[in-house]
């Protein structure tokens, strides 16, 4: 299996979980993890999973005005220019039979809180003609910038072995 793990990150959590999904894809095959700046700059994603993540923002997918913002409380490198949302809203059309899935990061508190940029994420790939492979799933941040709760790394792997496995046995199941 061929997948690429695109993200966007402000403060390196959501980085962090592209980064564990991608190890727990590593046993299933080949992985590419690109950061959504150079993904823009990269050829249409001809692979066998497509899995894109995003911070929440706002109650959602970031945003230039929140990117901007985010900026200020970070001394790492942030792209403003562009985010998930602006990289998704451009997309080239899918070919047929594309499977993708969403993941984010979220505060953890409070668990109230409405909003998820995974959830927004899936529907702009389910928008450009992706066939989501599994529910869009949020890993937990203790707060804005960070860290990310206790567990949440395994979390990410643990959640990209099932969808690697899952893929793999419905592409061995088709006639």
């Amino acid at each position: 299996m061929l997948a690429r793990v695109v993200y966007e990150s402000m403060f390196g959590n959501t980085a962090a979980v592209a980064r564990a999904i991608a190890q727990g894809l590593d046993g299933y095959g080949t992985v590419e993890v690109l950061d959504v700046a150079t993904a823009a700059d990269a050829a249409a994603p001809q692979v066998d999973l497509l899995i894109v993540g995003a911070p929440t923002h706002a109650f959602g997918l970031s945003r230039q005005r929140t990117r901007r913002d985010a900026a200020k409380r970070t001394t790492a490198p942030v792209a403003v220019d562009i985010g998930v949302r602006e990289w998704l809203d451009a997309a080239f059309a899918a070919p047929t039979g594309s499977r993708a899935a969403a993941f984010g990061t979220k505060a953890a508190t409070p668990s109230w809180l409405p909003g998820s940029a995974a959830r927004g994420v899936a529907r702009r790939l389910r928008r450009a003609g992706y066939e989501l492979a599994t529910d869009p799933m949020d890993f937990l941040v203790t707060d804005v910038t960070g860290p990310l709760v206790g567990g949440e790394l395994e979390r990410a792997r643990t959640w990209a072995e099932r969808l690697a496995a899952a893929e793999l046995q419905r592409v061995a199941s088709r006639p």
